[in-house]
């Protein structure tokens, strides 16, 4: 087993549950992040995304850790590259297998409200939800990593976008930078991330030199 899968299997045992039908709707997730038209949006990105969970949680506090974690399992399950609707579909799809395991409606909607959130272009800078923030922090992390991580996640990601000739791709992704450059802040400030604020900064503004 690999060691990205087996890192997740253990946490999801211990966040999202155990048993049969746990089990096969681990086993879903898991094919689905293998897809072969996966370069960033894999296993990996999931097992960061739930590493960073559990950290931000444990110094911000968070509601329901458990809530948390099954929607870094699920934000990007659903992942279609000619789709807008990919962080909705996702939030349904997760609702739906959290039922089966036997969550309770009231936490499905509650995962599914914090998956649909995981749509940046809406912005982080007035969420008041500690919950939704580490999350949102979380699956963004990668914009504050080190330059040689961020610039692994940049060729990662224009492989998932392989499909698109170089002037699209360069006018695509100029306009993801700069929106995230326009915001007042790119992590929600009340998780006081400000190390990873400067050097997200400094990555998106640096490969926007780049691709201008």
């Amino acid at each position: 087993m690999a060691g990205s899968e087996l890192e997740l299997r253990v946490a999801w045992q211990r966040h999202i549950g155990r048993g049969d039908t746990a089990e096969r709707v681990f086993e879903s997730m898991v094919a689905r992040h293998r897809s072969a038209r996966r370069h960033y949006h894999d296993l990996r990105h999931v097992r960061w995304v739930v590493r960073h969970v559990l950290e931000l949680a444990e110094r911000a506090g968070v509601d329901d850790l458990d809530a948390v974690v099954a929607a870094a399992f699920f934000h990007d399950a659903v992942y279609e590259l000619d789709r807008s609707d990919n962080e909705a579909r996702s939030a349904l799809l997760a609702a739906g297998c959290l039922r089966k395991i036997g969550w309770d409606a009231e936490r499905c909607d509650r995962v599914a409200a914090m998956i649909a959130a995981t749509d940046h272009r809406a912005g982080t800078d007035t969420d008041r939800d500690t919950d939704r923030a580490v999350l949102l922090a979380a699956d963004l992390a990668v914009l504050g990593a080190q330059p040689a991580a961020y610039s692994e996640y940049v060729r990662k990601i224009r492989r998932e976008y392989a499909h698109l000739d170089e002037h699209a791709w360069r006018s695509g992704r100029r306009a993801v930078i700069e929106s995230f450059l326009a915001r007042t802040s790119i992590f929600p400030p009340e998780l006081g991330l400000d190390g990873w604020e400067r050097r997200a900064r400094a990555n998106l503004t640096a490969e926007l030199a780049v691709l201008r």
